[in-house]
């Protein structure tokens, strides 16, 4: 396959796993399989963007170990329903300190003293239009059994709302808020509405819940003792203008839960209450990004690692994969920062599975293309240097020109053309393979590199693609094999098929600077050397012929032996074809002679 057909190859697979991994990403979005990591990250924002400055509208008046402690010197069980009188106190504590607005995160659908019951609902009354009542027990159209029911509600102006912690999430942590239950709006929805005097629109609540925007851990807000309220224990103006949230903290009331920022200390239900009527009072600063900006987002990192590894190299993808990965992380929190509740599981996701997914392409493609120029070299080059050929390549398996200085061996069968003429094709055929297997096997033996094969005619490069120090002795000890007791088992075995007369051949060797690399167009590329040492090689090898010799070595190889042989004789200065000057040759004083 050329390298055209590669590049197609590759760019398929590479949009495959584009695809495939934004793919992965939304259907994850969608089915929120990592719902409960996504959440986790969440809490994580929180952690980063650290506590903020609690709002000075909101008071948390907090039924705690001191006021069981005050309410247990009265000789009263704390685990038990509090007599509604001191309730009363307190909301007239309350109504008179100045509230703008009084939410009871406690039941009162149940009779007490009747006496005492009478004075809460009259406390209230007094206050009216400022009280928010808290219950569990809503029927359908919103009806609820607070002092009997709604007629009694509308007298004194007190407004029901239901204080259900839902949804929770699937760790039980509570993250969001609902607008209301059976009709019923929530105690934050509810709070909201008389603190602000404005109706809160459903609307507001995407699918129906808001995520609470938490301004911090446990003990952020603003809190006072149940039992100072009551005991009127408070500074003068401390309630002016603010809405008063009274509920239970003491842990022995267990209606403490886990948030987004409480770390390994629940919150209690009622300064969670907090947190969400201030997001509604703030104008709901924090929200959820439309689905369609978290679908583009996972979109983006699916495909970002594939199509960039289309132009870049494996490691560069590699590295702006990661740097894609900190930089949305970076995003992520400061849009958190800014309001915007972005998804981050599932883009990081699409980006893990489209950068693995091109990893495992490259290495494949790489791996089968390594494969077959491993294949292709070791036909041409000595077994133990084919690695180190392949780890000598380009990144794109190519091996770039660079000058060496080699030795370049061109050799012919003399009179072959003349025998094929008079041969069947299946004979030529097993005849020249039979001699190429021959001179292959000793080219590669001495350490040559088998360029091409034109016909019966070879070339062969030493000290290319890998240099050599010593090309010119493994060249001439290759040409000494080939014209010797190579061409002799030819020839031998030419008698056995019948054919009495033997062969000669001519081979030329010269030595110098060659620029050596791949060349051929894009459907087929071949390794070769180039420049006027192999020009001239290949010249030496056909004045040979009826020379007397079959060898012919320049003077620039001669030059270069590092082991001069002392069979190896001076021919003369011969003219040689776009050269000027003439060049000495030598040749072997004991190899037979050419026809």
């Amino acid at each position: 396959m050329g390298r055209t057909g590669w590049r197609q190859r590759k760019a398929t697979l590479l949009i495959a796993v584009a695809v495939l991994a934004a793919g992965v990403g939304v259907v994850g979005y969608a089915t929120h399989v990592l719902r409960r990591t996504e959440l986790q990250t969440i809490d994580a924002r929180f952690s980063i963007r650290g506590p903020q400055k609690p709002p000075s509208n909101i008071v948390f008046v907090a039924i705690d170990p001191e006021a069981e402690q005050e309410l247990e010197a009265r000789h009263l069980d704390f685990r038990s329903p509090l007599p509604r009188k001191y309730d009363a106190q307190v909301v007239d504590r309350l109504r008179e300190a100045g509230a703008k607005a009084i939410a009871m995160d406690m039941e009162f659908t149940q009779q007490t003293n009747p006496a005492e019951d009478n004075a809460l609902i009259e406390a209230i009354g007094r206050a009216h239009g400022k009280v928010v009542l808290a219950t569990v027990n809503v029927e359908p159209g919103g009806a609820t059994n607070i002092f009997g029911g709604e007629p009694l509600l509308r007298e004194i102006g007190a407004r029901p709302a239901e204080v259900r912690l839902i949804p929770l999430d699937s760790d039980g942590a509570v993250r969001r808020f609902s607008y209301s239950y059976n009709d019923l709006g929530s105690f934050p929805a509810v709070s909201a509405e008389v603190m602000s005097g404005k109706k809160v629109p459903a609307s507001t609540f995407e699918n129906g819940t808001l995520p609470i925007d938490y301004v911090g851990p446990p003990e952020t807000f603003e809190r006072i003792s149940y039992a100072k309220v009551l005991r009127g224990d408070f500074p003068a103006g401390f309630f002016a203008g603010k809405l008063a949230i009274v509920g239970a903290s003491s842990p022995i009331l267990q209606d403490l839960h886990s948030t987004s920022t409480t770390g390994s200390v629940d919150m209690p239900g009622p300064e969670i209450w907090a947190n969400a009527t201030n997001t509604l009072l703030q104008g709901v600063p924090l929200t959820d990004a439309p689905a369609w900006l978290d679908i583009l987002m996972i979109v983006l990192l699916g495909i970002a690692a594939p199509l960039s590894s289309l132009k870049l190299a494996r490691w560069r993808s590699m590295l702006n994969a990661a740097a894609l990965a900190a930089v949305f992380t970076v995003a992520i929190q400061i849009a958190f920062d800014n309001g915007w509740i972005l998804t981050f599981v599932y883009p990081l996701l699409a980006l893990a599975v489209g950068t693995l997914g091109t990893l495992a392409v490259l290495y494949l493609i790489e791996a089968i293309e390594r494969e077959r120029v491993h294949d292709l070299f070791s036909r041409f080059v000595p077994a133990d240097v084919v690695d180190q050929v392949v780890a000598s390549a380009g990144s794109d398996l190519r091996l770039g020109g660079v000058e060496l200085d080699c030795t370049i061996l061109f050799s012919d069968l003399r009179g072959f053309t003349s025998f094929s003429e008079t041969q069947p094709a299946a004979k030529v055929i097993e005849v020249v393979n039979f001699y190429l297997n021959e001179m292959t096997e000793a080219i590669l033996a001495a350490g040559g590199t088998l360029i091409a094969y034109m016909g019966d005619g070879i070339m062969a490069a030493f000290g290319a693609p890998l240099p050599q120090d010593d090309h010119a002795d493994r060249a001439l000890r290759a040409a000494r094999e080939m014209i010797g007791p190579r061409l002799d088992r030819f020839n031998a075995w030419l008698a056995e098929q019948g054919h009495a007369s033997g062969f000669a051949m001519g081979v030329g060797l010269n030595s110098g600077p060659v620029m050596a690399g791949n060349v051929g167009a894009e459907q087929r590329v071949e390794y070769t050397t180039i420049g006027d040492t192999t020009n001239t090689a290949s010249r030496l090898e056909g004045m040979t012929k009826g020379s007397g010799h079959m060898l012919f070595c320049a003077q620039s190889t001669y030059d270069r032996l590092h082991d001069r042989p002392s069979d190896l004789t001076f021919v003369g200065e011969f003219e040689v074809r776009g050269r000027e000057a003439k060049l000495p040759v030598w040749t072997l004083a004991r190899a037979p002679s050419a026809n």
